[in-house]
């Protein structure tokens, strides 16, 4: 949720923090703070609620003043947004300073300990009362240095975490930790970063530790990175990575947004995600993850689908594909809800994770305890060496390239294009989907790349048009049928999400079960019907909706004359098989959403109360 950045060098640290957390701001935007070490080895700090631009108002004095430093960006959990709960935290005796990422979900019991021995509090977070414990264990045993009582008082929490930690007294130091949340340390030349993710320090390295659940990290310029397990101070042998992110793919390049950037880069994101498993000259679909273990999909009781959001959504239309074509029970599950309700798991079960950042503290917590119960687990995620990736049995990476906008968009598409490409495959091998469809499946999956290509060129200024007459709306229906019903829920979760306007999706059918009491003149509903699947039960629906004067913006195929011919307004898309068209059709409404949004005035990239990766629960 929270972004974190440090930095020890030759570089002015001041500049490499704030523009560190200018990239990270996706991750939490609530408030920010920097801390550097002067010339004197005195900790400097300064955070405010805000945003970073508010941040570098009153810090700017602070430039060129240190080689080392740390910063924040939060999303809020433990306390209000407020100048009191921004990070860096302090301990009571000025000298230690920390910035984190998650929960400690025991803190109250430690701040009573703590509170006891004397220690005082000024804001409400878990965090300062770790800061506090650090140094409670340097009081207690002289002896005992800074990386020890960072060692110890990680011994003692639990909950999820990535911390930075800095003291006045050991200069030249960052201290380092994580356990559920992301952490990277670059290795430059003569210097060290540290970030959430790799975007801060991609234009000065190429070269990136990823620390491991239960590591920590001492980084200084005279000793290197020295790591080692929390729970025993066993001494870890690094391993580093080169990183595959440029700086063009996190730039916006051109763009007024980086959700318009991304919802434009759909084309060339589910390309590449095809790319190297599609091969439709040879009639075959690679991916190693399924191959390797088909005979577990093969033989599974059940597949058991685990999401969030809009992941969740990808994992609605992946049950309709992979009962369909591949003829396999499943089941699809909030990964929040699904450890809590005491859930019936074998080892006769497949479980698929749904997951862009790989982050996901929900999901995290759902696979640990499918694991736990025998369950083959698989991955599908954006971020190469995620948490996600790593306590998987096998998986597939969605190729979509870094998605800033928290409104996820890319990564939806890429989602639905791995699910296609799985239900395919499965259903080739065990004998349910026959050559001569399976060949024209895939030859249709190929070309959608240039379909949603075709789409963005023929409805982004007619969108434009129509997000203009609904600036004022407070109240949004979605609806859809078959496949097209989870797109309703992915499109009604867009606009709400960017847009702040109440959006529901519901099955086109369930609509006279309750929500068509509400369709008046004044009520725009947004219909997906396509020319494939249920379209004369579509058209049904939207007499119902007519006859009660709602306004109807119609998603139709191209040609199409009885929708059109009821709608208010109406946006073409090409004609594909049923199976296709909630990737085709989910472009039209995500520029709807976006166009609104901007209309209003809503900052798209960074909407109210959001965070991209959510890494707590």
């Amino acid at each position: 949720m929270c972004g974190i950045v440090g930095y020890t060098g030759f570089q002015d640290a001041y500049d490499i923090v704030i523009n560190g957390l200018r990239r990270l701001e996706y991750r939490g935007y609530d408030s920010a703070g920097i801390v550097l070490e002067d010339g004197n080895n005195k900790l400097e700090v300064e955070k405010t609620k805000g945003k970073v631009d508010d941040l570098v108002k009153i810090s700017e004095g602070l430039k060129g003043t240190s080689k080392i430093g740390m910063g924040h960006t939060r999303w809020a959990t433990h306390g209000v947004p407020s100048d009191r709960n921004s990070h860096p935290h302090l301990s009571n005796n000025n000298k230690i300073a920390l910035v984190h990422n998650g929960i400690i979900e025991n803190y109250d019991t430690i701040k009573t300990m703590l509170t006891e021995k004397g220690f005082t509090f000024k804001s409400e977070t878990d965090t300062e009362v770790l800061v506090n414990l650090i140094q409670y264990f340097m009081d207690l045993n002289s002896e005992t240095d800074f990386p020890t009582a960072v060692r110890y008082a990680l011994n003692e929490v639990y909950g999820a975490y990535a911390i930075t930690v800095m003291h006045e007294d050991f200069p030249g130091v960052l201290v380092v930790g994580r356990l559920g949340s992301p952490l990277a340390i670059g290795i430059g030349e003569k210097e060290y970063f540290i970030a959430s993710d790799a975007s801060p320090f991609v234009e000065f390295t190429k070269e990136a530790i990823y620390l491991e659940e239960g590591h920590m990290a001492t980084i200084s310029l005279e000793n290197g990175v020295d790591i080692r397990t929390i729970n025993d101070n066993s001494k870890i042998k690094p391993e580093i990575q080169e990183l595959k992110l440029s700086l063009e793919q996190i730039e916006k390049g051109g763009y007024e947004h980086f959700m318009l950037k991304e919802i434009f880069e759909q084309p060339k994101s589910v390309h590449d995600t095809m790319r190297g498993r599609l091969l439709v000259d040879e009639g075959v679909i690679k991916m190693a993850g399924i191959w390797d273990h088909i005979e577990k999909f093969k033989n599974a009781n059940r597949i058991i689908i685990i999401a969030c959001g809009t992941s969740w959504h990808a994992g609605l239309i992946g049950e309709y594909l992979i009962e369909e074509y591949a003829r396999i029970p499943v089941e699809v599950e909030y990964a929040s809800e699904f450890r809590y309700r005491n859930p019936i798991i074998t080892d006769k079960d497949v479980v698929i994770a749904i997951s862009q950042s790989g982050e996901t503290a929900d999901t995290m917590a759902a696979l640990k305890l499918a694991k736990e119960k025998g369950a083959f687990i698989y991955g599908i995620c954006n971020v190469v060496d995620s948490s996600i990736a790593r306590i998987t049995d096998a998986g597939s990476y969605t190729h979509a390239g870094p998605e800033i906008g928290v409104a996820s968009t890319k990564a939806f598409t890429a989602q639905l294009t791995i699910l296609t490409l799985i239900a395919f495959k499965l259903g080739k091998h065990n004998g349910n989907l026959g050559n001569a469809d399976f060949m024209s499946l895939i030859a249709e999956l190929d070309a959608i790349p240039k379909r949603i290509e075709d789409v963005l060129a023929s409805t982004n200024e007619l969108v434009q048009d129509i997000a203009k007459d609904f600036v004022s709306t407070t109240n949004f229906l979605y609806l859809g049928r078959g496949y097209n019903y989870p797109a309703a829920l992915e499109g009604a979760l867009k606009l709400k999400e960017i847009s702040y306007i109440h959006a529901e999706g519901y099955p086109a059918a369930e609509m006279k079960h309750g929500p068509i009491a509400l369709i008046d003149e004044n009520m725009p509903i947004v219909i997906i019907a396509p020319k494939k699947g249920h379209y004369d039960k579509i058209v049904s629906n939207v007499q119902e909706i007519k006859a009660r004067k709602g306004k109807i913006i119609a998603v139709v195929n191209k040609g199409d004359t009885q929708v059109s011919a009821m709608a208010d307004y109406v946006i073409e898309i090409p004609e594909t098989s049923e199976c296709f068209s909630p990737i085709v059709a989910s472009v039209p409404l995500q520029l709807l959403a976006y166009y609104i949004a901007v209309y209003r005035g809503a900052n798209v990239d960074q909407p109210r109360n959001l965070a991209k990766s959510v890494t707590v629960e």
